[in-house]
């Protein structure tokens, strides 16, 4: 029995990280964010939530300066402060914006926003796990290898997770009528939107895919929509 503790106290570890990482998150956005309400994205977000059939796709601000979007795992949408103001400024159109949106909810309609929560749960309780075991047999660089395996992981994990996000905007986009046009020309942008963040890169840069691999993802799907309809 003794063998397996370090496994049963990385479960509880992952369970109670889980809890509180969801109450930090919902405490926080709720604390830090308003429903948008701009006339101009409304028409956007009105325009995704016919394509859904719903009634309405609610889209808050989130208080703070990096530029970035998100999903929370209760599946509520976030645009922040920062990249509201780079729409206002010119430097990104509503259809842009649309395009980040419905990248947000793809997230939310796959499953995604709750699964990395339990995901970044459970690769810290992996990481304690593997560090405790490689330890024993590798002492003073067992801990590392635990958190370069666990970082592997996480990225390949948050790379499928983009891609899937890209394919539902991409399809959606286009049930909208807005087209995946403003999806592929804000991948081009990001390098320059996300200059000056303080070093914060945005949610879908980290551990993701080149924006090239994105773009030509998206292509690949367009073409094969098109030789469906021949």
């Amino acid at each position: 029995m003794l063998r397996f503790t370090p496994i049963l106290l990385a479960v509880l570890y992952a369970f109670v990280m889980y809890r509180f990482s969801v109450w930090r998150t919902t405490r926080e956005l709720d604390a830090q964010s308003t429903e948008l309400a701009d006339p101009m994205l409304k028409h956007m977000t009105d325009r995704m939530a016919r394509a859904l059939d719903i009634a309405r796709v609610r889209v808050h601000i989130y208080e703070i300066d990096p530029v970035n979007g998100l999903a929370a795992p209760d599946g509520r949408i976030f645009i922040t402060r920062g990249f509201y103001r780079k729409f206002q400024t010119g430097e990104v159109t509503a259809d842009e914006m649309a395009s980040v949106i419905a990248h947000e909810l793809g997230h939310v309609a796959l499953g995604h926003s709750r699964r990395r929560m339990i995901d970044f749960s459970g690769q810290n309780a992996l990481r304690t796990a593997l560090a405790m075991v490689l330890s024993r047999f590798l002492p003073g660089i067992g801990a590392w290898i635990a958190s370069g395996l666990t970082r592997l992981l996480a990225a390949r994990l948050s790379r499928g997770d983009e891609y899937e996000a890209d394919a539902y905007a991409a399809a959606l986009l286009t049930k909208a009528g807005i087209g995946t046009a403003p999806q592929k020309s804000l991948f081009k942008k990001l390098d320059a939107l996300t200059e000056g963040a303080g070093g914060v890169m945005p949610a879908w840069l980290l551990s993701h895919p080149k924006t090239s691999e994105r773009i030509a993802a998206i292509e690949k799907l367009e073409n094969r929509w098109q030789n469906a309809l021949k």
